[in-house]
């Protein structure tokens, strides 16, 4: 059984869905002591058991400890098996981080998969389905599986509601290098607008388009049929040649829709500064775990995240053959490999 400490490194869910994710492929049993322990609201909260169950129900697992508040828990699985999955968060909870819990070791099952969820889909602090359907599942696809994604209904915080369906092929697993981006194909920006004033929409898509010098045709507004209730995410697409990335930022009860477009084109900005790195901050430790499972790879990002430090750290624990060397190749600009 391999320990982990729930508080290291960036001491939050991600060292929980990884290792759950990773003792599930390595089908080692693993056990997690002062989970969050750093946070304000230490130990599991709703989001996290709901990775735990996931998890147990790909795994046949065994748990003790998943409950609200536990700093410790201990996950025994007893198996990988390709199914029908289907959970319910029961909360606006991020369903794409629940995704990334079984997704890899789901590529790796004995079939084909299908796995439904019911959730928050655009989150902040979390992936939104976009990023996952137009960035990670490219990568995924290029390393070999085959996952196809379906947003059926969009859900915000706080009501959630939102539902996610995949369908998940597994196959070898390959390495890849993705070392340039290309030059600049096209911006887009999508406002989602549930139950909220259609002028919320367009002031934040005319203040994009103001900043990143964008055409009207690259503007949309979504609204969602059927929403459980309110809720605005703004979403900007950046396509290169080689690499697409996805920006995201997220209205709130008292921020002008102003300041939701300048989160978001903050962060694009930094991407097209970025001296044509082809992977974001926030992608670069989900591209390290599933290159480090192909066993080869290599690709250039922004300087590593509090996550994809953690990542570094805490791989080897179940992968002790995998190296994961890294360097900077000039300020901001890194390059992170994986060698078995």
């Amino acid at each position: 059984m391999i320990t982990i400490d729930g508080s290291a490194g960036e001491g939050g869910g991600q060292i929980l869905r990884t290792s759950l994710a990773l003792s599930l492929l390595t089908q080692t049993p693993v056990r997690f002591e002062r989970i969050r322990a750093g946070r304000r609201r230490p130990g599991l909260r709703a989001q996290h058991l709901s990775c735990v169950r996931l998890a147990a129900q790909v795994g046949r697992a065994e748990v003790s400890g998943a409950e609200l508040e536990s700093q410790s828990l201990t996950f025994r699985p007893r198996a990988l098996l390709a199914g029908d999955y289907e959970l319910d968060l029961g909360t606006a909870g991020s369903t794409s981080l629940v995704l990334q819990t079984v997704l890899l070791p789901l590529l790796h099952a004995d079939g084909p998969s299908r796995v439904r969820l019911e959730g928050g889909t655009h989150n902040p602090l979390a992936p939104p389905f976009e990023f996952l359907e137009r960035v990670y599942l490219p990568w995924v696809e290029r390393a070999g599986g085959r996952v196809r994604p379906e947003l059926v209904r969009p859900g915000f915080f706080p009501k959630g509601g939102g539902e996610v369906r995949y369908q998940i092929t597994p196959g070898p697993l390959v390495g890849f290098e993705l070392l340039e981006r290309g030059p600049l194909r096209s911006i887009e920006a999508e406002a989602y607008l549930s139950r909220l004033p259609d002028h919320v929409a367009r002031r934040e898509l005319d203040a994009v388009a103001a900043a990143l010098e964008l055409e009207p045709e690259a503007l949309r507004v979504v609204r969602p049929r059927r929403p459980k209730g309110p809720g605005n995410a703004l979403l900007i697409t950046l396509r290169f040649a080689h690499a697409t990335e996805v920006v995201s930022a997220y209205g709130e009860k008292g921020k002008p829709a102003e300041e939701v477009a300048a989160d978001a084109v903050r962060e694009a900005q930094r991407l097209l500064a970025g001296e044509g790195v082809p992977v974001g901050e926030h992608g670069a430790d989900q591209l390290l775990l599933l290159l480090a499972l192909a066993g080869s790879g290599r690709f250039r990002t922004l300087a590593p995240s509090g996550h994809t430090t953690t990542q570094q750290a805490l791989i080897p624990r179940f992968l002790p053959r995998v190296g994961l060397p890294s360097q900077e190749l000039s300020p901001g600009t890194w390059e992170l490999a994986v060698d078995a």
